[in-house]
């Protein structure tokens, strides 16, 4: 039985980035993986040996351009089978290997809501306050409305970040988390708060600014030394899409749900904004995740799983009794999400 945890973050799991981006919706109903992978080859069941099992069946996928990525599975903390396949550049054929830092999604969104939970344990936030309690400046009345476990729990009604006015702007606009607010601050909540539930990318945007205001620091700063050092998480960061970064990953494509099935691979760089957000887009490679879920162990409960997609890019990580399942792709969704449930179905894991 999963937690309390992902019952409240169970939005984060699938995420949807922009109006063209594949949507699978575990959480509020909606199409899901089995729409999209019905063809997709699979995993026998209770493998007797999972090596093997796990083996073929990434060949197989990988033979047909559906998987590229790095997968780990640790038992009891330490990983049991690490492998990576495709390539982290198509261009030069460079491959993924085991230390490639890819772009992680609403994965974001976990360390975000740690920090707030730090900050909680210090005395410096109270969840039940809305939001003009700790963003006075917060330009629009619905800062009076809103609290910051709603928004926290997807139930603020506030909406989404990406859209077509998005999609209009010159992504090297957004470096700094009040860059995204001109996309929704002005905007009317879809529904009172706290009388529904619906992903907010937005909200969580707000939330990192919380966290700037209470702790005088810039959110990456924050995440970088509260969340990032202490676990050891050498290789994680939220890196401008125009800097250079050694060994990560560039997302391919193939241009979302609006895009013909045979559309061609593309890098997904006219999608992405300049700086990843609160609400997603950082980097991270699979042995950090596992770091972090060993360090925050207490925090994340025997029974997890989080992750995020949007184009070019898939993760997921998933603690199930003593395993945890650790998929991340430069692909579209919902290929990590895919090869992480099979990788259930291969330990006999069945989630509630």
């Amino acid at each position: 039985m999963r937690n309390l945890l992902t019952l409240a973050l169970a939005f984060t799991l699938t995420v949807a980035a922009s109006a063209q981006q594949r949507r699978i919706v575990r959480a509020g109903g909606g199409p899901g993986d089995e729409d999209l992978t019905k063809d997709w080859p699979k995993i026998e069941a209770k493998a007797a040996d999972l090596d093997a099992a796990l083996n073929r069946y990434l060949d197989a996928l990988v033979a047909k351009e559906l998987f590229s990525g790095t997968v780990l599975v640790a038992k009891g903390g330490e990983p049991s089978f690490f492998k990576s396949y495709g390539f982290a550049n198509r261009d030069w054929n460079v491959p993924n290997t085991n230390d490639t830092k890819y772009s992680i999604g609403s994965i974001n969104k976990m360390f975000t809501r740690f920090a707030l939970m730090q900050l909680r344990d210090a005395g410096k936030i109270d969840f039940s306050k809305t939001l003009r309690t700790y963003l006075p400046d917060y330009p629009s009345p619905i800062a009076d409305k809103v609290t910051i476990q709603q928004l926290l729990d997807h139930k603020s009604g506030m909406g989404d970040i990406f859209g077509e006015e998005y999609d209009a702007l010159a992504k090297d606009q957004f470096r700094n988390l009040r860059d995204y607010t001109k996309v929704f601050a002005d905007k009317p909540l879809e529904f009172e708060p706290g009388t529904r539930q619906r992903y907010s990318n937005a909200g969580y945007v707000v939330l990192g600014l919380v966290i700037e205001k209470l702790s005088g620091m810039s959110y990456y700063d924050y995440v970088r030394t509260k969340i990032y050092a202490p676990a050891g998480m050498v290789d994680s960061e939220s890196y401008e899409m125009d800097s250079i970064v050694p060994r990560r990953a560039v997302g391919y494509t193939h241009g979302g749900m609006r895009a013909p099935k045979d559309a061609p691979l593309r890098t997904n760089i006219y999608t992405k904004p300049a700086k990843p957000s609160s609400a997603g887009g950082g980097y991270s490679t699979a042995m950090d995740l596992l770091r972090f879920t060993k360090h925050f162990a207490k925090l994340l409960g025997p029974g997890v799983g989080f992750g995020g997609g949007a184009p070019g890019l898939n993760a997921a990580v998933e603690k199930e009794d003593e395993y945890t399942i650790i998929v991340l792709s430069n692909y579209d969704p919902p290929a990590a999400e895919e090869v992480a449930r099979n990788v259930r179905v291969a330990l006999g894991i069945v989630v509630e």
